[in-house]
């Protein structure tokens, strides 16, 4: 059922294409969450086309398939653009992000019935405790599927993050792969100034998760290896969380690293400089 199985080349073709489409997005609007979207993009680009079991012919339902939720929605425009170029809708539609009657809200929601969207998030914090939900069920009617989650690692200052944690090792969810993006910044500036969140590996070690480790999520020769290995390590008993450290505006060079892009669109000049960096692949909408 996976129309993709992309080789490294394929893989950098598409988040190029991705990383324009998110600058583009996010500068016809004036508003829009730039730099985790760039973050997060070979991510995103290595579960779809690369990773899970699914089909662009939409199914709320989902079964026999693996399931994504975004927890971080708003980070949206890397979500769009990668269901988008993998055929859940014409990469045209793009246009229309955060626009009256759109169905690409600036967070993504359910009312639009937009494909490849099964709940609305961007309330942070609640993306894991759907995403557990949706493993029991599966492993409930014999679906062998896996189940993805993304948070961003600022939102693990949400109360109800640890809640989920705590209930999917006692339950032993162990369908479910639950990926920080580990990139030291939020809204309000580093985390470990706004709060620490201290030794993450330890703290989902002593809730009883197998925790792996992804150096450099902006690297699919770093980041596939790592969802292979958790990817093996689901039916043992234990839910899997990757800590993934990826730079904030990864692909522009003035956005990177910075939480001052976390929700700040380019103006007309640096959009411009943005795409000189990032090249066209797969054909702008």
């Amino acid at each position: 059922m996976n129309p993709f199985n992309y080789d490294t080349e394929q893989l950098l073709d598409v988040a190029h294409q991705v990383r324009r489409d998110i600058v583009r997005m996010v500068h016809a609007v004036n508003s829009g969450h730039p730099g985790g979207s760039l973050g997060c993009t070979e991510f995103l680009v290595a579960l779809y086309f690369r990773q899970m079991t699914h089909k662009p012919e939409f199914d709320m339902n989902g079964i026999g398939e693996d399931l994504f939720f975004l927890s971080n929605g708003h980070i949206s425009p890397v979500w769009y653009s990668t269901l988008a170029r993998a055929g859940y809708f014409d990469p045209k539609e793009l246009a229309t992000f955060r626009k009256l009657n759109s169905r690409l809200q600036g967070h993504p929601a359910t009312e639009e019935h937009l494909p490849g969207i099964r709940i609305a998030s961007g309330s942070l914090g609640q993306g894991p405790s759907v995403a557990i939900g949706a493993a029991q069920v599966k492993n409930l009617n014999g679906d062998d599927k896996l189940v993805y989650v993304l948070t961003g690692d600022g939102e693990l200052e949400e109360g109800q993050v640890w809640e989920a944690a705590m209930y999917a090792a006692h339950h032993k969810v162990d369908n479910f792969i639950w990926t920080v993006d580990y990139n030291g910044q939020q809204i309000d500036g580093p985390v470990d100034a706004v709060m620490s969140l201290g030794n993450l590996r330890a703290k989902f070690e002593a809730f009883g998760w197998k925790v792996l480790d992804c150096d450099n999520g902006n690297n699919f020769a770093s980041l596939i290896p790592v969802l292979d290995e958790a990817k093996s390590l689901t039916g043992q008993g234990k839910p899997i969380c990757i800590l993934m450290n990826t730079q904030m505006g990864y692909g522009v060079d003035f956005m990177m690293g910075s939480h001052k892009w976390h929700g700040v669109a380019p103006n007309d000049a640096q959009l411009e400089q943005a795409l000189i960096q990032l090249k066209e692949t797969l054909n702008d909408y």
